[in-house]
């Protein structure tokens, strides 16, 4: 054999090899019970047939051998060039039901996919979400939706899609794996507030009202008409009396500031506490925000978020969801000070949330309006309990 063509070979060799563990990498194969029966009838049929010689018997085991092979080509056909497109929602919410969609297509020319179960991938996992496709012909698609639960915070990582199929004798299960990373961010849950509670943050917000220009129906103050200003607004009255154009001005109804602030530190027995806590600093968030509030959260530590109006929810949501608790040292407890000093330096409503009450816990001081701990807000934080994973 020539040098060129040793060397051809050897590069069909080993690119017909890397092909074969590519697809064998993405593929499992898992017997059935009926399957598990059937191999060992054919086991019984083979011996016999070894035992009497007769044609038979080499018959019925070439027609069952032949059975198991069909087998696994129909199912490889059904599993193959499939292509799949999550539609996510920007956020979840734990223990909050959510809608999402994948879209799957059919690649195939002429074989149609059947009988597929479709399976989502977390963390190496295999979660079935009641995904089953009885017929996807070729070259066509179609839109599933299905319902997530998600019972913690955080990042929740799409790894792929797992496609099962036990077409087309139920003699085996056929897999195939199919790389579809996406994620999600999962935010604390909201929890309903109880009345008095909402009637004490109320009238504790009535003292921190700040008056300001801006679109309103109050009058904020009266002044000469300069040109370029609406002549609606001009006040007759008070015109007519000075003769001079007076224009009124309204005070803004969007001008109440607050800060929800929250300690992250906390001992690891203290872990529930910490995740009640972040529902409650949630709720809170999406009660200020709903009431025209300009809102400010402080974690720990980190930089402040701001944000205004319900559209800007997700700004506040991203820091609750990814925030982590800090174990109780002597460093931790000396950066929480950092919260109360900032606090103090804004004006406004401010509202101190802490999931940790013990020995060596900071001062809060006498600055912040309000302060929710599991002491002294004990249906907050049993509201927040009830829906807690076991």
């Amino acid at each position: 054999m020539a040098l060129g063509d040793r060397a051809i070979l050897t590069m069909l060799t080993s690119t017909w090899q890397a092909s074969i563990r590519r697809i064998t990498r993405r593929r499992a194969l898992r017997l059935t019970t009926e399957g598990t029966r059937f191999l060992l009838l054919t086991l019984a049929v083979a011996i016999a047939a070894l035992n009497t010689g007769n044609n038979l018997f080499y018959l019925l085991l070439a027609m069952m051998l032949s059975l198991v092979v069909l087998s696994g080509l129909l199912s490889e056909q059904c599993v193959r060039r499939l292509e799949f497109h999550r539609h996510l929602p920007e956020y979840l919410f734990t223990n909050e039901p959510a809608t999402l969609s994948l879209w799957v297509a059919n690649r195939k020319s002429y074989v149609p996919s059947m009988s597929i179960r479709l399976l989502d991938v977390v963390a190496g996992q295999d979660f079935d979400r009641g995904i089953h496709l009885s017929h996807l012909a070729p070259r066509s698609s179609t839109l599933i939706s299905y319902q997530l639960l998600v019972r913690r915070r955080g990042r929740y990582r799409f790894d792929g899609i797992h496609v099962v199929t036990p077409f087309p004798f139920g003699l085996f299960h056929k897999t195939a794996l199919y790389s579809l990373e996406a994620s999600i961010l999962v935010c604390p849950e909201i929890i309903p507030l109880p009345e008095l509670r909402l009637y004490e943050l109320g009238a504790v917000g009535q003292d921190h009202t700040l008056a300001r220009r801006g679109p309103g129906n109050s009058l904020y103050n009266l002044r000469e008409f300069r040109p370029g200003d609406d002549s609606r607004a001009i006040h007759w009255m008070t015109t007519a009396r000075t003769a001079k154009l007076m224009l009124k001005e309204t005070e803004t109804e969007d001008q109440r500031w607050v800060t929800v602030a929250m300690s992250t530190v906390a001992p690891v027995e203290e872990d529930r506490t910490f995740e009640r806590a972040l529902s409650v600093v949630a709720s809170l968030l999406d009660l200020f925000l709903k009431g025209g509030y300009q809102v400010r959260l402080l974690l720990g530590d980190q930089e402040e978020t701001l944000a205004s109006g319900p559209e800007q929810f997700l700004q506040l949501l991203q820091p609750l969801a990814l925030c982590e608790r800090r174990p109780v040292t002597s460093t931790a407890v000396i950066q929480q000070k950092q919260v109360q000093a900032l606090t103090e330096s804004h004006g406004g409503l401010t509202i101190l949330v802490l999931p940790w009450t013990g020995p060596g816990r900071h001062d809060v001081g006498t600055t912040v309006d309000y302060v929710i701990s599991p002491q002294s807000h004990r249906d907050l934080f049993d509201a927040a309990e009830s829906r807690l994973p076991a």
